[in-house]
């Protein structure tokens, strides 16, 4: 089990939010009238990451309303995020399983019954009819913010033209289960349809909340919900330099509760050398696969048989230009 970092947010009371506006509670839309995309802002698809649920809060008092298409925005996990205890905050993260990998429709259509999967089939309709999607998340562990853009280069496009953060990930897809940014058209390069997922830092710190709250305001000026001049006043944080993206080759899974790492887990940590022993699970031993290997979120804090404790990559130094968002704000 990782050390605890320090909780320097306090989770915030959506009570008001409840009824919602949709049927549905914690999920409200808000149409403008005129054509335009259907954009989703999601937030607590895990309880105790407390940012995205700061941010939607924060949206929510500014009252916004979308010059075209329609905007939903959704508190995910409330039911987990109900649990939320700074004294034992990782116990906030499920109920019964992780929401974010419950997303295949074989699951979702499937006799299985979980807190999680009654959410997830109250906010399914939602998400399927979304063109444009961002699931805002934090991290168990100390690291810069990262966009993940699923499997798709497309989804990398969209996270270029937004502008940040400067790490991006292209991965493997979740060994336990399919993510809500692959489902359907998200994880279909041929479709219009676009989704990101960002981590805007460790869960607690304070600094995840500006990620949040400026990612969210800079996602809506680029679907057009929300006018360049509206975003420019709320910006909060100056756009990277660069973006670099890192692509996943491989996931490390924790065999069992005796899983060590043999390097310091760091986020974004570059392993010089292939053959380096990376981690030691009982008997077996990974070894960094390629000179240059990237470590993507290590953690022990979910370090149990069958949890992800660490992705592997490298940097992608092939420059790909962004494609345009012109097509889709007329959709």
């Amino acid at each position: 089990m990782s050390i605890l970092s320090p909780i320097e947010l306090q989770a915030p009371d959506i009570r008001a939010y409840a009824a919602g506006n949709t049927g549905v509670p914690y999920v409200h839309r808000f149409d403008s009238g005129r054509p335009g995309p259907v954009v989703m802002v999601q937030a607590l698809t895990h309880g105790n990451e407390l940012c995205g649920a700061i941010a939607l809060d924060w949206l929510l008092r500014e009252g916004v309303t979308p010059l075209h298409g329609s905007l939903v925005l959704a508190f995910a996990n409330v039911a987990a995020f109900e649990r939320f205890d700074p004294a034992n905050p990782h116990v906030a993260r499920c109920v019964d399983e992780d929401l974010n990998r419950v997303w295949a429709d074989d699951v979702l259509f499937g006799p299985r019954d979980s807190v999680e999967l009654r959410r997830a089939r109250e906010l399914q309709p939602f998400v399927d009819a979304a063109d444009l999607l961002l699931d805002i998340h934090s991290m168990s562990e100390p690291c810069v913010p990262l966009m993940v853009c699923g499997k798709q280069d497309k989804n990398a496009d969209f996270a270029r033209e937004l502008g940040m953060p400067a790490d991006l990930l292209i991965d493997t897809g979740h060994p336990a289960g399919l993510r809500m940014v692959e489902r359907g058209g998200f994880g279909d390069a041929a479709s219009p349809k676009r989704a990101l997922l960002i981590e805007c830092g460790q869960h607690w710190e304070r600094a995840a909340v500006d990620v949040a709250i400026d990612s969210l305001v800079r996602f809506l000026a680029l679907t057009g919900i929300v006018s360049t001049a509206w975003a420019d006043a709320r910006r909060r944080l100056p756009l990277p330099p660069a973006q670099r993206l890192v692509r996943v080759t491989e996931a490390v899974t924790a065999r069992s509760s005796a899983f060590r790492f043999l390097v310091p887990p760091v986020g974004l940590g570059v392993v010089p050398k292939a053959g380096t022993p990376i981690a030691q699970d009982g008997d077996h031993v990974w070894l960094s696969p390629y000179d240059d290997c990237v470590l993507v979120m290590p953690g022990m804090a979910h370090a149990r048989p069958g949890n992800t404790v660490v992705r592997l990559g490298r940097f992608d130094t092939t420059g790909r230009a962004p494609a345009s968002m012109a097509g889709q704000r007329g959709r």
